[in-house]
């Protein structure tokens, strides 16, 4: 295919990896540092660009924090998640399983309360407004320990927003041991929540490892570091253990030096079940569509083998049968439908 992206563009697809605050654009951002004057997060969007270039992965936590501290209002809450659906609607996303962080909010002194309703009022919205299904992954912030662990726990199960489908922990992996998260995960998985961990995006395969054994990972989150063990590959692709791959955000983070050699081509090659996400799209100027359109020329898909892809989100998603049918359906209507042209 010469240029993929005018079918990518209107190709129905799922997202399973994508931050609730990473996904903030540069308006959304502009708009949050005007309310809140003495954060030192740009107020204009064109000056965003150069703020969100990463020198290496602790810069781009350094900067991510930075835009999680003009989340200071349950009313920031609700119109950054909304804005962000908007922003999914635009790309045809149908689904998305968007990853939030409470505690970085509790902590700032948001209501919890609020918060929840927050977040669900504007997922209510965004389904019958804007077509957009959203379920929540909530997510433990490693850098903070097991003090953000235990809050995450309890405010998943405990205080249970009705999308809560998932449990999650992100943040730097250096240095921050999978292990130690298990008792929480366990607390998780016992209410009934799935488990997606970060692992093996900066550090090695033990990384996932440990995200399988000790932290029963349903989905591993960015698993970049997986063809480095041709055993740990074979694992995933025989328990069909999906990877969230998210290739520009790897180049972004510094976590691949280079596109070309990004890892996803072995991944596909071994059989693993690999779906495409954004991660923090506006941070690292790009889109779902856009991560489309790098994997399928890494891979060298036509329109068949794109609709492929978007059909792994579906089934790696923890969408009911019938709306995963769904939109398998649409998928393959939208592409039957551009390949008789």
């Amino acid at each position: 295919m010469t240029d993929p992206l005018p079918f990518i563009a209107g190709l129905p697809k799922a997202e399973l990896h994508v931050h609730h605050v990473g996904s903030a654009s540069p308006r959304i951002v502009a708009e949050l540092a005007a309310r809140h004057p003495d954060s030192k997060v740009p107020t204009d969007p064109e000056a965003l660009v150069d703020y969100f270039v990463f020198t290496d992965f602790a810069h781009f936590i350094e900067v991510y924090l930075s835009v999680v501290d003009l989340i200071r209002t349950p009313e920031d809450v609700r119109l950054l998640t909304y804005e962000v659906a908007r922003d999914m609607a635009r790309q045809n996303i149908r689904y998305a399983e968007l990853t939030v962080t409470p505690f970085s909010s509790t902590r700032r002194g948001i209501d919890e309360k609020a918060f929840m309703a927050a977040i669900e009022d504007a997922r209510l919205a965004a389904e019958s407004e804007l077509g957009v299904i959203l379920r929540w992954c909530f997510d433990i912030p490693g850098e903070a320990g097991l003090e953000a662990a235990e809050e995450t726990a309890r405010l998943a199960v405990d205080l249970r927003p009705e999308g809560l489908v998932s449990f999650g922990l992100g943040g730097p992996e250096i240095g921050v041991g999978r292990a130690q998260f298990k008792p929480y995960f366990d607390r998780a998985i016992a209410a009934g929540l799935h488990s997606v961990p970060h692992a093996g995006e900066t550090t090695g395969p033990q990384t996932i490892w440990d995200a399988l054994r000790e932290l029963r990972a349903e989905r591993i989150g960015h698993g970049t570091s997986a063809p480095q063990d041709p055993e740990l590959l074979a694992y995933l692709a025989e328990h069909r253990i999906p990877l969230e791959v998210c290739p520009t955000s790897n180049i972004a983070t510094r976590a691949v030096t280079d596109i070309d050699r990004h890892p996803i081509r072995e991944m596909v090659a071994a059989g693993v079940l690999v779906t495409v996400n954004s991660d923090d799209p506006p941070m690292f100027g790009t889109d779902l569509n856009q991560e489309y359109a790098v994997a399928a020329r890494l891979l060298e898909l036509d329109e068949r083998g794109i609709a492929e892809l978007a059909k792994n989100a579906v089934e790696a998603s923890f969408l009911d049968a019938a709306g995963k049918a769904r939109i398998a359906a649409e998928i393959d209507e939208y592409t039957a439908a551009w390949l008789a042209r």
